[in-house]
């Protein structure tokens, strides 16, 4: 069965990244949710997407308690998806403000949540950042973003170790998932909004779809 992530929470919804989302997509039965995460300057755990706020201040440059209200804190969004997985992607690219080549927001995870629970899911689309997941969390389940789907992403993925790849919607074909799986990665696809794209999905047995509107991934599933 196809599990249906919660893009953000039920972004489509309401507001991205916070709490209303997350409890949102827990009330509309999604099996898991997916948030971002940074680091802010005093280095506690933001639930955020983008590395600036709409006023333009970013995030590894204002502490925790300067954030508008409506951005929750990591404990507090996990907390709101009780009862399913979340899947906790780390936000790490070179070309934001808060890079970090030391990784420091994983250690600080790690700190926070102690040994790997099977609730999380860890990714990134930094190989170094997920890598370093791996590190520290020796039996966490971590997965690779990637823009790609190639023979040569998806061997490097398995091959790592990691549970599974997360492709973009747009490259998946039913070949990669075939490839993938032959390899024992699990293929999350992310983000499709289409009912068409998730029957179609579904059909070549990707084991996730990550999506801004659950309840509709819900229903195609049921059908």
């Amino acid at each position: 069965m196809t599990l249906v992530i919660a893009h953000r929470g039920a972004s489509r919804a309401e507001p991205e990244n916070t709490i209303a989302a997350f409890t949102r997509a827990v009330e509309m039965g999604a099996d898991c949710v997916e948030l971002d995460v940074r680091r802010t300057a005093d280095g506690r755990l933001a639930v955020h997407h983008d590395a600036h706020l709409a006023d333009g201040r970013a995030i590894c440059d204002t502490n925790r308690t300067d954030l508008p209200d409506q951005v929750p804190d990591l404990a507090a969004s996990l907390d709101a998806c009780a009862g399913i997985a979340v899947n906790i992607e780390i936000k790490n690219d070179p070309r934001d403000p808060d890079h970090d080549p030391s990784d420091r927001a994983v250690e600080q995870i790690a700190s926070e949540l102690g040994p790997g629970s099977a609730r999380w899911l860890f990714s990134s689309f930094r190989w170094d950042t997920v890598t370093r997941c791996r590190e520290l969390f020796p039996t966490a389940r971590t997965a690779f973003l990637t823009s790609t789907i190639d023979a040569a992403t998806i061997e490097r993925t398995a091959a790592a170790g990691h549970e599974a790849i997360h492709p973009w919607d747009r490259v998946v074909d039913e070949a990669s998932v075939r490839h993938a799986h032959s390899l024992g990665l699990a293929v999350n696809v992310w983000t499709c909004d289409d009912p068409d794209r998730m029957r179609e999905l579904m059909a070549w047995g990707v084991d996730g779809i990550c999506t801004n509107v659950p309840d509709v991934a819900l229903d195609v599933r049921r059908r």
